[in-house]
């Protein structure tokens, strides 16, 4: 990605292994399962998330968002007013049913400059398409004819993407239906008692899930039997009541005789975060796919996010192969339990942000780190970067300036 948000200069994120002695024995797999992208507060993790996020979202939506001759809603780097009327781009490389693939766009304000999708069936590549604004050119496998009639119902400020997947183009259905399917997002952030809840009582509703979401609870040493939702008489009637109708979404704890049945507000933040991430969790892992959790150590103790990060390590509970992709602050994951590495040498990122507001996105292998070191140790030393520059002196200094004036500010 490029030119978006505090992302001014290109960046990448690859999620291809680098140590064949960090994979589990026995084992071959062409990418990593899990990767954490660390970094101090503002330094633009959740931004590497966001371009993800606002990919996906133009290709399954840009179709419906763009009106004629209306803007292309994007995020350019504003701290330079160079790079405000420069192009966004956007980058994925994907391997989908043994096949890999690699699309991508450029946009400005107005149009899509550039759009292109390749795919490299026996590793040679071969041209779905490409696109220079409205210019197309298609491959030779490609059905020419078909495309064409697409092209022409393609807007400037619309993905060609977008409107041949509408119009069940085959060459191009691979890549759509991974943004569409296999590609989810989450957010360290439940603030919205509502809307989790009505996703928690709908997922509880299908009673296959329901005993991989106690196991999962269970697992997390929670001491949690039982779970589930009941919904007011008549919910469902209509679409507009089953909308905004609220579960009573209940937990049944062990206790000392016997269990007792507690109401979801009894719960921990944690125990809260926990059960909202079992559904998205469990179908990645079932189905496949990319799982991304922003800022997961806002709702969830480090134990348990050790916990979900050990589900995807390993094939016996990750047979599909679903990958999850993290954004942290907390060290701990750097660490060990239960004696092995929670996060392999290949599976850290790290983000740094400059002094003209600029964030670079590093791996943890450019470092070369031996498999016996203390990487949680050199993290909090400064050995990788990406930790905060705090200044004893401003700090200090702010406070006395605090104190010697009654506490308000000079200018008040």
């Amino acid at each position: 990605m490029a030119n978006h948000r505090s992302l001014r200069e290109e960046q990448q994120l690859l999620l291809a292994p680098v140590y064949d002695a960090d994979r589990p024995e026995g084992t071959e797999r062409p990418a990593v399962p899990v990767v954490a992208v660390f970094g101090a507060n503002a330094a633009g993790k959740s931004n590497v998330v966001d371009a993800l996020r606002y990919m996906a979202r133009m290709v399954r939506s840009s179709h419906r968002e763009a009106e004629p001759g209306e803007k292309i809603e994007r995020f350019p780097f504003v701290l330079d007013e160079e790079a405000v009327h420069e192009p966004s781009w956007y980058v994925v490389d994907l391997l989908l049913g043994g096949t890999r693939y690699a699309y991508g766009f450029s946009v400005e304000d107005e149009r899509v400059l550039d759009e292109w999708l390749y795919s490299y069936p026996h590793g040679r590549k071969r041209v779905v398409f490409q696109r220079n604004d409205q210019d197309f050119t298609f491959g030779d496998t490609s059905p020419r004819k078909e495309l064409d009639l697409v092209r022409k119902i393609t807007a400037p400020n619309v993905l060609f993407l977008t409107i041949a997947a509408r119009s069940q183009q085959e060459a191009v259905l691979p890549v759509y239906e991974w943004f569409l399917r296999a590609l989810a997002f989450e957010s360290g952030d439940f603030r919205t008692r509502r809307l989790i809840l009505r996703r928690i009582g709908r997922m509880l509703e299908h009673s296959e899930q329901v005993p991989a979401i106690v196991g999962l609870l269970r697992a997390a040493d929670l001491g949690i039997v039982g779970v589930g939702a009941e919904w007011e008489e008549g919910t469902g009637e209509s679409p507009r009541q089953r909308d905004f109708a609220i579960p009573r979404v209940w937990v049944e704890q062990q206790a000392r005789r016997g269990t007792v049945r507690l109401s979801y507000d009894d719960q921990s933040a944690g125990t809260k975060a926990l059960l909202a991430y079992s559904g998205p969790v469990l179908n990645a892992l079932r189905d496949g796919g990319l799982l991304v959790v922003d800022e997961i150590d806002s709702s969830l103790h480090p134990r348990l996010t050790a916990h979900l990060i050990r589900l995807f390590q390993h094939p016996a509970t990750n047979p599909r192969g679903a990958q999850l992709l993290l954004t942290t602050h907390d060290v701990s994951l750097l660490g060990r339990s239960g004696g092995e590495d929670i996060l392999k040498r290949d599976q850290v990122w790290f983000v740094e942000k400059d002094e003209y507001g600029e964030t670079a996105l590093f791996p943890l292998s450019d470092f070369k780190p031996r498999l016996e070191e203390s990487r949680e140790r050199r993290y909090l030393g400064g050995s990788y970067g990406a930790v905060p520059v705090l200044s004893e002196e401003l700090f200090a200094a702010a406070v006395a300036l605090r104190e010697g004036t009654g506490g308000e500010d000079p200018e008040e």
